[in-house]
C-alpha cells in the first residue's frame, strides 16, 4: 500500500510544481511544494500553513471482496487547505480558496499515474497503476491536523477534498 501512497502524492507534488512553482511552503528548513502527507510531517509539527494542501490517508479495503495477490484495493484520502487571502482585510480568501481548488482539481488530472518503488534510487517502476476518484469538496471539518479548538474563528476559509485511491496490491492478502 505504501507505494500506491508515495506514487500518488509524487504526482500530485510534481503536478504542482509544473503548474504553480510560486505554490511552496517551508518545513524543517526545506522549501517543498505546498502538498504535504501529513503521516510523514514530524512530530514537532504545529499549524498547518495557509495556501497548502495536506494529504491525509484513511480507510483502506479490497474492492469487490477479491482477496488475493494482486487484488484490486481502495483507500480513502482527504485533503484538506485554507486560505486567509492576499490582502490584510482577508476580503479575497475565498477567491484564493477558489484557486487553489482549481489547482487541485488540474493536479489531479490525469487521474492515474504510474506505481514506483520510491524506496531505491532510481525509483523502480512496479508494472501497475495507481488510479483515483475525482475530488468532491466539501467545507472543512475537524480533521487530525487540527488539534486546536475552533481555528474558523479567526476568519479562514476552508475546505476539504476527499477521493479514493485505487491499486493493485503487491502481497497476498487472507
Amino acid at each position: 500500500m505504501q507505494f500506491a501512497k508515495d506514487s500518488f502524492f509524487l504526482a500530485l507534488q510534481e503536478r504542482l510544481a509544473g503548474l504553480n512553482p510560486a505554490r511552496t511552503i517551508t518545513i524543517n528548513g526545506a522549501t517543498v511544494p505546498a502538498i504535504v502527507v501529513v503521516e510523514n510531517l514530524p512530530p514537532s509539527f504545529a499549524e498547518p500553513q495557509a495556501n497548502a494542501f495536506y494529504v491525509e490517508w484513511g480507510a483502506a479495503s479490497v474492492a469487490g471482496g477479491h482477496a488475493g495477490n494482486g487484488a484490486l484495493m481502495s483507500l480513502e484520502c482527504t485533503i484538506s487547505y485554507y486560505s486567509f487571502g492576499t490582502v490584510a482585510s482577508m476580503v479575497d480568501r475565498g477567491r484564493v480558496l477558489g484557486q487553489l481548488d482549481a489547482e487541485l482539481q488540474e493536479i489531479c488530472q490525469p487521474a492515474n499515474t504510474e506505481k514506483r518503488d520510491y524506496t531505491q534510487a532510481p525509483s523502480a517502476d512496479l508494472g501497475t497503476k495507481v488510479f483515483w476518484s475525482q475530488p468532491d469538496f466539501l467545507e472543512k471539518s475537524k480533521s487530525s491536523v487540527e488539534n486546536q479548538t475552533d481555528k474558523q474563528s479567526d476568519g479562514r476559509a476552508e475546505r476539504q477534498a476527499r477521493l479514493k485511491i485505487f491499486f493493485f496490491s503487491e502481497v497476498t492478502l487472507s
